[in-house]
């Protein structure tokens, strides 16, 4: 064993190339015996299509409590009417959607009692208090 090889063992691996084919096509010689014919191989796979870019892209920001809360409550004012729809501009109402997302609100708020900030404690106070108030003057006004 060479000085190079031993100093290669002490790293602890060793990369060996164990490819029956080269960069050619062509059988390695340590594969010839066993390389079945040419015409019988598949072909090289080609490589897969490349998803669009958006599927590459990073999230602009961190998802965290606040974004998630933030982002339910952005889809309940939609329902409420009080936001268009961001593709097509239409002004939509749907109050039992936006009552979902507003008692699923308040179920985190339930639920994280005593696990979060006080920013987010305070964050989560203040919008369930405005969506429902909007919830309300929105069912009163269909009636």
């Amino acid at each position: 064993m060479s000085h190079e090889e031993d100093q290669q063992d002490k790293r602890g691996f060793k990369v060996e190339d164990r490819r029956r084919f080269s960069e050619t096509g062509e059988a390695r010689p340590e594969h010839r015996d066993s390389a079945t014919p040419p015409a019988a191989t598949e072909p090289p796979a080609s490589p897969a299509p490349e998803p669009p870019p958006a599927a590459h892209t990073p999230p602009p920001f961190a998802i965290t409590f606040s974004t998630f809360v933030i982002s339910l409550s952005t889809q309940a004012l939609a329902h409420l009417g009080e936001i268009s729809h961001p593709i097509d501009n239409q002004v939509a109402v749907d109050l039992v959607a936006a009552k979902q997302l507003i008692d699923i609100l308040g179920i985190l708020k339930d639920k994280t009692q005593g696990n979060l900030d006080a920013s987010e404690s305070s964050l989560l106070e203040s919008i369930l208090y405005d969506l429902r108030i909007k919830y309300v003057e929105r069912a009163r006004s269909r009636s």
